[in-house]
Order: C-alpha cells, then sequence, then structure tokens
C-alpha cells in the first residue's frame, strides 16, 4: 500500500466515481492497514448525506420498502447508496440473500449504489464493516444511505449508533410482536412503518404500536405509518417524515 494509492482511490471516491466506490467498499471489508488510511483520507467529507437505517424482524419486507423508498427519491433527485446487510454463508463467509438481486430493477440507475454485506458472525444486525461503507457513500455525495440490517432481535439495535433516522418495519400476523419487542426495539425507532398494511390485523398492529410509543412522553409525536411496499402505498408521506427528521436534527442542533 502506498500513501498516494490511497489518495488517488479517496479523490475520485469523492468525484462519485463508481468503480473507486466499490473497490473502496472492498478495502473496507477486507479491513487491515489500507482500510484505516482510506477512512482517515475521506473522513473529513463524510458530513453531508442523510444515514436511514431501516430494521425489523425477519420477512417484514425491509428491502422491498428499501426499493420503493429509494424510487421515490430518485423521482426526487435525490442520490442514493444502499448498505444492504445479509446473513452470512457458514462456509464462505459470503452474504446469502444478495439484495443486490432482489433490488435488480435499481442496479442500472447510476444515481444509485447498492452494496451487500455479510453479517461474518457479528451481532447487533449489522457487519463490523457497515460503518466504513455509510462514511464512504456520504464521502461520494450521495444523498440518502440507506443501511437495511439482516433482520434483529430485541438487543440488536447497533443500527440506531450509525443512523441519524431509524426506521423500523413491523408486519400484521407475527403474533405477540409488540410486546416481545417493546423493550428493545421498539425504542430506537424515529419511525414505526407497518408494511403490508393491506393485510387482517393491521389496524390492531398500528393501534398497539400507538398505545405503545405514547407510554414514554418524548415519543408522542413518534409516527406510525401504513405502507404497501409492493404498491409503493404510503411511501411517499415516509419518505417526508424521512426528510422532515434529518431538518429537525440540523434545526435542533443534535446534528451540525
Amino acid at each position: 500500500m502506498s500513501l498516494i494509492e490511497v489518495e488517488n482511490l479517496a479523490s475520485r471516491i469523492r468525484t462519485g466515481s463508481v468503480p473507486a466506490l466499490a473497490r473502496g467498499l472492498t478495502w473496507m471489508e477486507s479491513g487491515g492497514e489500507r482500510a484505516e488510511a482510506l477512512s482517515e483520507e475521506l473522513y473529513p467529507y463524510t458530513g453531508s448525506g442523510q444515514i436511514v437505517g431501516v430494521t425489523g424482524a425477519p420477512s417484514t419486507g425491509k428491502s422491498t420498502l428499501v426499493s420503493a423508498l429509494t424510487r421515490l427519491a430518485r423521482e426526487r433527485g435525490l442520490t442514493i447508496g444502499i448498505v444492504a446487510v445479509d446473513p452470512s454463508s457458514p462456509f464462505s463467509g459470503g452474504s446469502i440473500l444478495g439484495d443486490r438481486i432482489r433490488m435488480n430493477d435499481l442496479s442500472t440507475d447510476p444515481g444509485v449504489f447498492i452494496r451487500s454485506m455479510a453479517t461474518r458472525g457479528a451481532l447487533g444486525g449489522l457487519c463490523r464493516a457497515a460503518g466504513d461503507a455509510v462514511d464512504l457513500l456520504r464521502a461520494a455525495g450521495r444523498d440518502l444511505v440507506i443501511l437495511e440490517t439482516v433482520g434483529v432481535g430485541q438487543d440488536e439495535v447497533d443500527v440506531m449508533r450509525l443512523a441519524h433516522t431509524t426506521i423500523v418495519v413491523h408486519v400484521p400476523g407475527l403474533g405477540d410482536e409488540i410486546q416481545a419487542l417493546k423493550a428493545g426495539i421498539i425504542e430506537i425507532a424515529d419511525i414505526h412503518v407497518v408494511n403490508k398494511a393491506d393485510r387482517e390485523g393491521a389496524d390492531r398492529n398500528i393501534a398497539e404500536l400507538r398505545t405503545t410509543v405514547t407510554d414514554s412522553p418524548d415519543r408522542r409525536n413518534l409516527p406510525i405509518l401504513a405502507c404497501v411496499a409492493t404498491r409503493e402505498e404510503g411511501v411517499s408521506i415516509l419518505l417526508d417524515e424521512v426528510v422532515k427528521h434529518f431538518s429537525y436534527l440540523k434545526t435542533s442542533g443534535e446534528i451540525h
């Protein structure tokens, strides 16, 4: 590794080069001195884009929701980076679900960059390189960086530490979901989404969420939205709330 090589790659990433961004993310996943040097070189340029975490139990339709949110954001002229953290193969250590395949309709859009990363045994719903990947995408000038977790449980809330805005996705029909998650994941949300809201039980799910989140005085105005991501219903309101939350954070001084 040479300093010139790191500086050249960092410069190309900052100009939006997709090959450079892909190479930089590979460095970050591999770790080591060159990853640390690239991260240090780019760190001063990572302060603009909004980081949106999307988490929730498995099978809640997170990838479909992220796809719908991305398409709408592109219609509004925003550029997007997506880090989709998938389970790892126990044999190769690689990703076994492949969100890039599930989001294939977005892959030809130059305003969308998608990277799947394997958890490689990391707990917390994220992989160890996820934070570095988010920094690279922000340094590359992406307006929204969406971080989709592998599907979490009560104590796996690492996404909250990286994201400006955390979306927790629910669906009707998962049994006593609210009580099971009440002590953990409920509290990390900036926005709750009940996806697949055309299913029976959606209204009850939303009502339970309203009861749960209003137990805490500082959560009384927390958005609780109904969406049907497969039909892109409710997604426009979700994007409005995402943008509104980022504006609030900047106005309140919580981020600069």
